[in-house]
This record gives C-alpha cells, structure tokens and sequence, in this order.
C-alpha cells in the first residue's frame, strides 16, 4: 500500500512538472513552434511519459488553457463578496478594482490571453470555454454584486451586466491593450493604483 502511495506521489509530481514546463514552453515558442520532446526535455521526462499523461500536444495545450480558469476563483470570490456599506463604497469598490486589476494584468495571465487569441481560428471551442469559464464567469458575479447593491439604493443600475463590462472596461482597457500591443507588461504598481481609482470614481459617477 506505501509502495502504490509513493508511485502515485510520483506519477502527479511527473503530471505538475509537465504541466508547468509546456506552460513555459508554449508562452515561449507559441502552439505551433512547440514540439512534445521540448516538453519533455524541460520537464526532465521522457517524451513516453508526457504521452502517457497527455495524449496529444493539443490535449495538453487545453488542459493547461482551462487550469488557468481555476486560478480566477479567488478574485471571482471578491467580486461576489463586495461590503454593502453605503459611506465605504467608493473606497471598497476601488479596492476590488484595484485587485481585479492584479489578478488580470499579472505578466504571465497576459501572455496566456495572447497564445489564446493568437490560436483562437484553429482552436475556437477552447478559446470560448476558456472566455465563458473564466471572465465570462467573473462578468456575471460582479453583475449578481451591482445588482445585490442595487437592489439596496446604493447603485442605480438597468442592466447590471452591461454595467459589470463597463466596470471591468474602465479598469483594462489601458492595461491590457498596451501589454497586448507590445507583448509585455507596460504598467507599474503606481499606474494600477491611479486607474483603479479613476475607474472606480468614472464608474461611480455614473451608476451611483
């Protein structure tokens, strides 16, 4: 029983480190400029073993697309429990913006949206999945929050959806678009702080 346990150990030990050296190959080299033994390779595995844990290179290019909407849980729980206190919600809005932002324009979430978008003719269920599964997902809870917040008096809102897309707009437009464009990062921790709280008073201004 100890042996199987310790084989088992092992065998996930071999599946993470698959999964983390494709992630970097893939970010890398793109979908297409990468080969199952640079995976192996990095992995410190035989290319027998990548594919006794994935079938297929694009088997392991999805699985690692759809992990990555796991890791969205966290700030879809934020976005879910926004404080209903009605003198603190400037400042509790911009705290949630200003952590949306984190989440959304960390280096490695932008180079993901990038080899998604840049892959998305070729795999268009994967890419809508990937959207629907995580900012899709995150939209509608910020939207269920406004309407939460609505239904208190302490925002005026229609159409809680359209509102939670011109909330997450407000706040990625610039961002993203410049890390998109340029293929990195373009923002300091300074420039986060400033559009969380030009977006939150924008966003404000016009629901509240």
């Amino acid at each position: 029983m100890k042996k199987e346990l310790t084989m088992d150990s092992r065998s996930a030990r071999k599946h993470e480190a698959i999964l983390e050296a494709a992630t970097s190959v893939f970010l890398d080299k793109g979908y297409s400029g990468t080969s199952m033994d640079d995976i192996a390779k990095l992995a410190a595995v035989s290319k027998q073993t990548v594919y006794k844990h994935f079938s297929d290179k694009e088997k392991l290019f999805a699985d690692i697309v759809l992990a990555t909407t796991d890791r969205l849980d966290t700030t879809i729980d934020l976005l879910a429990d926004l404080p209903t206190d009605a003198a603190g919600l400037e400042e509790n809005l911009t705290k949630l913006a200003r952590q949306f932002l984190t989440a959304l324009t960390d280096p490695r979430v932008i180079q993901l949206r990038r080899l998604i978008i840049a892959n998305a003719d070729v795999f268009p269920e994967l890419g809508t999945e990937w959207y629907q599964r995580g900012f899709e997902r995150g939209l509608a809870t910020l939207a269920a929050t406004f309407q939460r917040l609505t239904d208190q008096g302490l925002l005026r809102i229609d159409d809680t959806l359209l509102a939670a897309n011109h909330f997450s707009g407000l706040l990625l437009w610039i961002p993203v678009n410049k890390a998109m464009f340029t293929g990195s990062t373009q923002h300091t921790e300074a420039d986060l702080d400033r559009l969380a709280t030009a977006g939150t008073r924008a966003f404000l201004a016009a629901y509240r």
